[in-house]
Order: C-alpha cells, then structure tokens, then sequence
C-alpha cells in the first residue's frame, strides 16, 4: 500500500548513515578503494579470457559497409 517507487532518496540517507555506523568513516574509504580495485581485476581478467578464447569483443568488430556485403552472384574470373 505504502510503496510507491521503492527506494527513495531518504531510504539512501538511512543505508549511508547505517554504513558509517557500523564500519565507521575511517573504513569506508579503504573498502571503496579495494572494491574499485576488485572491479578493475575483474575487468582486465575477463578481457582476456575472451583475448585467450579467440572471440572479438563486441566493439572490436569491424563495421558492415557496402564492400563487405555478400551477393548471389558468383565471382567473375580474372583476366
């Protein structure tokens, strides 16, 4: 009945205090840090599993032109 989006700014402000309460505020920092840094390995390890496993990333991949379209012509020989 009394739920309308969930979290709203106020329910952050409780979270943020509880966190500081609990790890306090010369904690919060360092655990910040080593998350960011654990996110970064994560990152760098699974590019190159994908490096190692021979599959381009996503973005890697070269844009479809004219040139590189197929067609059901078959292919003139050369002269």
């Amino acid at each position: 009945m009394f739920l309308r989006n969930g979290l709203e700014p106020w329910h952050l402000l409780i979270v943020a205090v509880v966190l500081i309460l609990l790890f306090g505020s010369k904690k919060l920092p360092d655990t910040a840090r080593a998350l960011g840094k654990s996110l970064r390995i994560l990152k760098s390890e699974t590019k190159a599993m994908r490096e190692d496993s021979g599959d381009p990333a996503p973005a890697a991949a070269p844009p479809v032109t004219a040139a590189h379209t197929t067609t059901d012509a078959p292919p003139r020989p050369v002269p």
